[in-house]
C-alpha cells in the first residue's frame, strides 16, 4: 500500500511563554503542502524493517517512521511486521516536518494495511507520543496549533497558493533556535488571531499580510545565509517571504506559477 506524507509550513508561529514539562507554549497556523515523501508499507510475518531512497537518514529504530510502526504494534498487540519503503522529497533538516509527515503516514497506513479501525483522535493520541507536529501531519490541511503543538483546532481550508521554498546547505538545530527566546523582549510578535480571520474571510491578500513567524527575530541576524536569502526573495517581489517554522528553509507565497518561475 502506498502513501504520501506531505510536509508543512507555518503561516503564524508565536512562542507564548515555557512549560512545566520542558516545552515551549506556542501558537501557530500550521499549513500543509503538496510536497511529500513517498511511503510503501509491505505486511511481514514479523519485525520492522525500513529502507531509504536516497540514503540520507538512519534506517534503524532511532528513525520515526520506525517508531510509528512500533508503537502501532504495541498500542494494538500486532505481532506481525511491516517492511516500511520510504522515498524521500522533502529535503532533509528542512524545518518542513519531513520526518513527523513521515511517521504520520505509517500510523494512518498501518491503521487501513491492519485493518485496525483506529479512529482519527485515536491516531492523533499515538502521534503526540512520537512529536509535537505528528498529531497534524495525521490529517494535515490548515489547523492551528497550541500547547506544544498538538493541540489542534480545524480551520478553514487556506486558499491554494503556488509555494516557492529555498534552502540553505545549512540546517538549524531545535535547541539553537529556541534559545534565541530565554530573556528576549519580542519586537513584533505575529498575530495569530488575525491569521485566523483572514483565514475565516478567505482573503488572499491579508494572509499573506498576516504571516509571521516570532523565529524571525533572531535567527535571520544570527544566521547571514538565511537572511540572504529573505533579502533576495523581497528584492525580486517575492510575496510573504517567512521561515516555516524555525527554518533554515526559507517560503514565499504566489497567486500563480509564473510568478514562480519569475
Amino acid at each position: 500500500m502506498f502513501f504520501l506524507a506531505p510536509g508543512k509550513i507555518n503561516l503564524a508561529l508565536n512562542i507564548c511563554g515555557h512549560r512545566s514539562d520542558g516545552y515551549h507554549e506556542v501558537d501557530m497556523i500550521l499549513q500543509s503542502i503538496s510536497l511529500a515523501d513517498e511511503i510503501e508499507l509491505i505486511d511481514q510475518p514479523e519485525g520492522i524493517s525500513l529502507e531509504i531512497d536516497p540514503p540520507i537518514l538512519p534506517a534503524d529504530s532511532s528513525n520515526l517512521a520506525w517508531k510509528a510502526a512500533e508503537l502501532i504494534q504495541d498500542r494494538c498487540n500486532i505481532t506481525r511486521g511491516v517492511h516500511i519503503k520510504l522515498k524521500k522529497k522533502i529535503p532533509f533538516e528542512a524545518g518542513l516536518a519531513g520526518g513527523s509527515a513521515d511517521a504520520a503516514a505509517v500510523l494512518r497506513g498501518l491503521n487501513q494495511l491492519w485493518d485496525l479501525k483506529l479512529s482519527k483522535n485515536e491516531l492523533e493520541g499515538l502521534a503526540s507520543k512520537l512529536g509535537s507536529d505528528v498529531p497534524f501531519c495525521i490529517a494535515g490541511g490548515t489547523a492551528r496549533g497550541r500547547g506544544r503543538g498538538d493541540q489542534l483546532e480545524v480551520l478553514p481550508d487556506c486558499p491554494v497558493f503556488y509555494v516557492l521554498l529555498v534552502k540553505p546547505a545549512q540546517g538549524v538545530p531545535t535547541p539553537w533556535a529556541y534559545q534565541g527566546y530565554q530573556g528576549r523582549q519580542i519586537v513584533h510578535p505575529p498575530d495569530v488571531e488575525k491569521m485566523v480571520l483572514a483565514l475565516e474571510k478567505q482573503d488572499r491578500d491579508q494572509i499573506r499580510g498576516e504571516l509571521g513567524n516570532v523565529f524571525e527575530e533572531w535567527i535571520p541576524a544570527a544566521r547571514p545565509d538565511i537572511q540572504t536569502i529573505m533579502d533576495r526573495l523581497a528584492s525580486i517581489g517575492a510575496n510573504g517571504t517567512r521561515l516555516p517554522r524555525r527554518g533554515p528553509t526559507v517560503f514565499a507565497l504566489a497567486d500563480t506559477e509564473e510568478e514562480i518561475l519569475t
